[in-house]
């Protein structure tokens, strides 16, 4: 392909690249999981929302990873909550409801009055 001749032949090239390097990514994994049995209905709900060259495997790994990035920042959150807790113990300082409230609503009327005034 020439590259000089215009752009949709330089983005069909891109696209081609593109396919070829996921089609290579399917075998330069070096880890496997282990089989997944499921009832044929869940298999079939699988299947029906899959997208067009989309496989069942590679939908089952996008979940896996979505999964895991869902888990480590529900974790994350926790943590911070008990280091939060734990501050709050140590120093004494607590907040209630209406003291965190009254803080947003303060933000939100900053970041309003900031809108406002950009738009004049």
């Amino acid at each position: 392909m020439n590259c000089a001749t215009g752009g949709v032949e330089y983005a069909t090239m891109i696209r081609h690249i593109a396919l070829q390097l996921q089609r290579m990514r399917k075998f330069m994994k070096t880890a496997s999981l282990p089989s997944l049995r499921v009832d044929p209905e869940l298999r079939a709900a699988a299947e029906s929302v899959l997208k067009e060259g989309e496989s069942l495997s590679s939908l089952m790994e996008d979940s896996l990873r979505r999964q895991i990035d869902y888990r480590r920042t529900q974790a994350e959150f926790v943590a911070r909550g008990l280091a939060g807790l734990a501050e709050a113990q140590r120093t004494g300082v607590f907040y209630t409801t209406d003291d965190i409230q009254a803080l947003m609503r303060r933000k939100l009327q900053k970041a309003k009055a900031r809108k406002a005034a950009q738009q004049k």
